[in-house]
């Protein structure tokens, strides 16, 4: 877990992308979600803990998408500090990147 940094009571995992970049946006999130659970999970955290998520999409326009997945995947009411930015190019069929700040255990 190359992308997962632990320093003083907090876990940085840095630009996490899809595996299957033939899914859309909404399906780009899901995995990416699933990944942060795993990586949180290994550093005996979870998505509760979170503190902030910088995302970055390649067409703001469909912001809505990543939204629905963003929001099946959170508690009610824990949503971190977030910030959304437009980027014009993340790689081939990349439409969405997304970096967290969580605190451990």
């Amino acid at each position: 877990m190359h992308r997962v940094v632990v320093h003083n009571g907090l876990v940085f995992i840095g630009g996490t992308v899809a595996d299957d970049m033939s899914a859309g946006l909404e399906g780009q999130t899901a995995q990416i979600l699933a990944k942060f659970d795993e990586y949180l999970k290994v550093v005996g955290t979870d998505k509760t803990r979170l503190l902030s998520a910088t995302i970055f999409l390649t067409d703001l326009n469909r912001k809505s998408e990543m939204d629905q997945a963003w929001k099946r995947w959170l508690p009610p009411e824990r949503f971190p500090a977030r910030a959304t930015v437009g980027v014009a190019d993340l790689g081939e069929d990349t439409l969405i990147e997304i970096m967290l700040t969580a605190a451990v255990g």
